[in-house]
Formats: C-alpha cells, structure tokens, sequence
C-alpha cells in the first residue's frame, strides 16, 4: 500500500481530497518525510493547504532566510500561522518576501529573532493588514518606528509582544494605540524606558485590553497604573513584578475598576500593605493566581481576606514575605479555596512557617506543588505527614546534612545544604 509506486493502491482508492484531508493532521517533519515518498505524495505534502500552521521552533531553528522565502512562496494565501521563534539566521529580507506572500498571516512568532529591524514591521504593515497577533521579543533592533507602522497597517492586532525591546519609548505606545485600539493582549516587560505617560496612552484608548505586563517597567508609578485600571475594566492579568515605585494606591483601583481580575503579579513592590490586599480580595472573587513574592509588608491578615473572598485562588506566591505565619496558612487552609481549588503555594523563605502550616494543608486535595526552600522550621516529619494525606503533592525544599563533611586538610570545609523533591 506505501510503495515508492505512485500508483500504489491508497493513491488508487482514496480521493486526492480525502488524502488532502489526511495530510492536514501531520507536522511539518511528518510532512516532510512524506514529501518523499513518491511524487504523488510530494505534491500532496507540499499543498499550501497542508502548511496554514506553522511552526519551525521544533523542526530546525538554525534556518536561513531563504527557507523562510520557499515556504511563504508555496504556501501563499493558505498560511495563517508562522513562528519563527528563535530563528536567528531571518533577517528583513526574508521577512519582506513573506509578507508579499502571505498577506493572510494572522499570527506571527518572531521571538529572538534578533537580526530583523523596523523594515521587518514596515513589511508587515504594507501588505499584512489582517495580522492579529505578533510577537517581537527581545528583537532589540525593534524602535518607535515598527510601532507607527503597524499603527497604520494592521488595525486588527489584537496581541503585541515587545517584550526586551528597551528602544521603544511613550511616542511609539502614542502612535501604536491610535491604530490599534482593539489590543487586548500587550506584554512591555523590559521596555525599561517606558513612563507613566506612555500608560495613560493605553488607557485612554484600549478599553478592550485583557492582559498587561510591565515587569521590570522601573519607571512607572501608580499615576500610569491608575489610569489604565480606570480605562481598562476588562483587565484580566496585570504583572507589574519590579515596578518598585508603586502603592497600594494600586490595589485600590484595581479592586474599584476591574472586578474581573484573575491575575496579579506584584513580586518585589515591597511598598504594598495588607490594606491594599484587603480592599483587592473584597472587590476582586475571581482571583486565581497571585505573585506577591517579597511583598514584605504583608501579614496574616491578607491571607484571612484571600481565604474568605477569593473562592477560585489556584496559585498563590508568598516567598520571602517573612511576617506570613502558621495561623495565616490555617485561615488559607480552611477558606473556599483549599477544598478543591488551591493547586500552588510557594512559601520560600518564610522563617515563621513550621510543620503546624502542613497540617493545615491536609484538606487542600487539589493541592500539587508546595515550595518551602529556607524555612528552617519544616521538618522531614512534617513534610511525611504531608503525603499521607496527599501521596501526588511534590513538596521542595532545602535540609542541612545530618553531620557536616570531614576537615579536609586540618580546617572545615563549608558546604551547602542539599534540595530535595519529595
């Protein structure tokens, strides 16, 4: 039946289209090996209709671009979808004959592709108009200019990374929202040069805007962040981890504005008080997933809101906030999330948690993953007792050697403790 013969029986009895069908289960190498089976198959596996989604992150990614050139002239029209994430060897040659090509595209990965520039988004603009998603991260070379252009040339994007472009500036996020102000998606992480103004842009003119991330935004403030919570009502996740500057000015708006919120991400602002988390959980009972990581300030009692407000909580971060103690874990472990929802919990460097904060813990049997690096306070007991309860849960943490190593030379060698996964 597979014979090198084109006139083998399955190219007898199946119909080109059927084939066709069969063909647009495969992958691109599954394609490829087909491609040379025989000649039949050779045009078969090469019909554009077979390459509308694309992915050569996991086929080769040292391609050069004239491969890049090949595909979008055989797939044309047909290809809706293309990553070309990590692919260094593309440059804006390359990325100028695929837009001519496949003026179609509706999603594109250029994620570390480093040598392309402004003229790759130029291209894009002038003959890709139905692109929704793009994503440009750590494309350094990317500046003000890409922006403006794809302002004036794609005023469906709905998705844009640029994250680790630290060129772009507040004039490129201007000129971007006027065109496109149907974005929902806009990851700035690292766009280190970003101020509160270039936010107040975004929130005046992107009120469908689902997911922001900011991390590493050094220079913004809760000026920035008020403004997009008062435009952006539909804002599901907000990362703002590094964003030192900000207050519980932040949560409060958060929780008067953007009632759907499922998502927030505020490791290392270090000026946010149970106060803020206070006035967050009774207005946001969504919340499914909190980063509050070195969030120093926090005590026990944002954990007693979490627990009696947050019904849907999954993961929540509380590593190195060092005044968390086992009566908070208690009120966590009997609130409305433990029974069935809380999947994640992460209490590195937490010195008041002791094995009292497992056995709270027993009851949450969704629970999966609990991280307890540095808490001195747990003990290989504690963390037993634990899997009785919850045989599935992987629990990792740090224990000292029962007896340090021997003197090696007359004086004592230092040593580390040793990670375990249990």
């Amino acid at each position: 039946m597979f014979s090198n013969n084109d006139e083998a029986v399955i190219n007898k009895k199946l119909p080109k289209e059927l084939l066709l069908r069969i063909f647009s289960f495969l992958d691109v190498v599954t394609l490829c090996r087909c491609a040379q089976v025989s000649r039949a198959w050779n045009v078969l596996a090469l019909d554009g209709s077979n390459w509308q989604r694309i992915d050569l992150f996991d086929f080769q990614r040292d391609i050069e671009g004239r491969v890049v050139e090949n595909i979008s002239k055989r797939c044309g029209g047909f290809l809706r979808k293309l990553s070309l994430r990590g692919c260094l060897g593309v440059g804006d040659n390359a990325l100028r004959t695929f837009a001519q090509n496949c003026r179609n595209i509706e999603v594109l990965n250029l994620n570390g592709c480093t040598k392309i520039t402004d003229a790759t988004c130029t291209s894009l603009s002038k003959f890709c108009s139905k692109l929704r998603h793009l994503d440009l991260a750590s494309c350094t070379s990317i500046t003000n200019l890409s922006l403006k252009a794809l302002s004036e040339g794609c005023p469906l994007l709905e998705q844009l990374i640029i994250s680790w472009c630290d060129q772009v500036t507040k004039d490129g996020i201007q000129a971007l929202v006027r065109g496109c102000g149907g974005l929902k998606a806009l990851s700035l992480k690292g766009c280190t040069q970003l101020e509160d103004e270039a936010l107040k842009y975004i929130g005046a003119h992107c009120p469908e805007l689902v997911t922001l991330n900011l991390q590493t935004c050094l220079q913004i403030t809760d000026d920035g962040l008020i403004t997009i919570c008062r435009g952006c009502h539909k804002l599901q996740s907000l990362c703002a981890s590094g964003c030192s500057n900000i207050t519980d000015a932040i949560l409060n708006a958060l929780g008067q504005n953007c009632p759907r919120l499922r998502i927030l991400e505020v490791a290392r602002c270090s000026q946010l008080t149970d106060v803020g988390f206070t006035t967050l959980a009774r207005n946001c009972h969504e919340l499914e997933k909190m980063d509050l990581e070195e969030c120093v300030q926090i005590t026990d009692s944002t954990l007693i809101q979490l627990s009696i407000h947050c019904p849907r909580l999954q993961v929540l971060s509380l590593s190195h906030c060092e005044l968390i103690t086992d009566d908070g874990i208690r009120h966590l472990g009997n609130g409305a999330c433990a029974h069935d929802r809380l999947e994640v919990i992460e209490l590195d460097n937490c010195p008041l948690i002791t094995d009292a904060s497992l056995e709270h813990l027993k009851s949450c049997h969704s629970l999966e993953r609990i991280e307890l690096y540095d808490c001195q306070q747990i003990t290989r007991a504690g963390i037993k007792r634990l899997r009785t309860h919850l045989p599935n849960i992987k629990v990792h943490a740090y224990f000292a050697p029962v007896t340090p190593p021997p003197s090696v030379g007359g004086s004592r060698q230092r040593f580390c403790r040793c990670c375990i996964i249990l």
